[in-house]
């Protein structure tokens, strides 16, 4: 029992797995990071911004908020 509370093995201690459901939601946060990244670069890239601006950054909101209406 010492080498557990000297040493903290207790803390890192193999958890359970992590449920189908929160494996799946988890993934499709991710997907959609990875999607809104994409569109971003897609951005930048079709308007030739070197630096993002304000104005790039307010049109990209723009982008974003009408896309998740």
């Amino acid at each position: 029992m010492a080498n557990v509370l000297t040493t903290g093995a207790w803390l890192s201690a193999p958890t359970e797995k992590t449920s189908f459901f929160a494996r799946l939601l988890r993934a499709r946060i991710e997907s959609n990071e990875r999607r809104a990244a994409r569109a971003v670069e897609t951005y930048v890239t079709d308007h030739g911004l070197q630096n993002l601006s304000d104005d790039a950054e307010r049109q990209i909101d723009r982008l974003f908020s009408r896309a998740g209406r």
